[in-house]
């Protein structure tokens, strides 16, 4: 079941939209901490993202930057603002689409349904997808899932580039200047930290698929795969 995710503040539009969206088999998730989306974002995996422009504390524009950091996933902005400097703000801060408040739920549904075809479905590009796998776990990175035996489970850009370098490494150690190296071109302006928080929800969608305890710290050195499913 595909899911999408709402950022929108004004809750009798969140709702109405999430229930129209679940009637037409989706997985909906209302976001309601708007000082923390990007948690919803990681635990929820969407496979889209309709959000408002106008939010508490950071608006859209902030946020779908924020998701283009980690995701490719189609974002569908949703707005009462008319301006074309708005819809072109959209655009360029990394929105895939642009529906001006009021509207009628079936445009909602048949932009959705649009941007999942172009991002998942019969639109998609057709090429050779890379499957990167090791003792039955699969990483497919192009869709941004991976998975063991059938449990299948949604990935972050920075995850599945940790997960892939993990498993190539295999047996080795994954050296924490390659890892930071990998996923962010200019270390110096990475915390220290950063590293440790993104190997931890790696950890975290290891246990989601039946794995735990995979992965090992090698203190001073970075992270190693133990293939002990």
């Amino acid at each position: 079941m595909q899911r999408i995710l709402i950022v929108e503040d004004e809750p009798t539009l969140a709702s109405h939209l999430a229930n129209e969206i679940e009637k037409y088999g989706y997985e909906a998730k209302v976001v309601t901490d708007f000082d923390h989306v990007m948690d919803t974002f990681h635990t929820f995996s969407p496979h889209l993202v309709l959000l408002d422009i106008n939010l508490p504390s950071f608006d859209g524009f902030y946020w779908c930057r924020q998701i283009r950091l980690v995701s490719t996933c189609p974002v569908i902005f949703l707005s009462a603002r008319t301006g074309e400097m708005d819809q072109v703000m959209a655009l360029e801060n990394g929105g895939d689409d642009f529906i001006t408040k009021p509207f009628h739920p079936e445009i909602v549904l048949a932009k959705i349904r649009s941007q999942l075809r172009r991002a998942y479905g019969e639109y998609a590009m057709k090429q050779q997808e890379r499957i990167i796998e090791l003792e039955g776990v699969k990483l497919y990175k192009e869709r941004l899932e991976f998975s063991y035996e059938e449990n299948v489970v949604s990935v972050s850009k920075n995850e599945a580039e940790i997960i892939e370098l993990l498993l190539e490494r295999h047996p080795k150690v994954a050296g924490r200047e390659a890892l930071l190296e990998k996923i962010w071109d200019d270390q110096s302006f990475v915390d220290e930290n950063t590293l440790n928080v993104n190997v931890t929800r790696v950890r975290k969608k290891l246990q989601q698929i039946g794995i735990s305890d995979a992965i090992e710290t090698v203190r001073g050195v970075g992270y190693r795969l133990h293939v002990t499913w």
